[in-house]
């Protein structure tokens, strides 16, 4: 590996996912401003993440249905006049 391009100061970090209050601790050298209490009582880093393996359709199997024929048809009906 190259010397000198990866971080140096990784730390444990507790990272939440905001849809379903999920949390998992990671050591990680993102930026955080918020600190929270995890299971063992220290304070950590607190990350807030958006989706992630516990909410995110792939991983938990519960797909979005998408109504690709209603979108066509709205896409045909808008640029038929022109």
């Amino acid at each position: 590996m190259k010397e000198g391009i990866h971080p140096t100061r990784y730390r444990k970090v507790v990272f939440k996912d905001m849809s379903n209050d999920y949390m998992f601790l990671c050591h990680s050298t993102v930026e955080t401003k918020e600190t929270i209490k995890w299971e063992d009582g220290t304070d950590y880093p607190l990350f807030k993440l958006d989706i992630s393996h516990k909410s995110h359709p792939f991983f938990t199997g519960q797909a979005m249905f998408i109504d690709t024929a209603g979108r066509i048809d709205k896409f045909k009906k808008r640029y038929a006049k022109k």
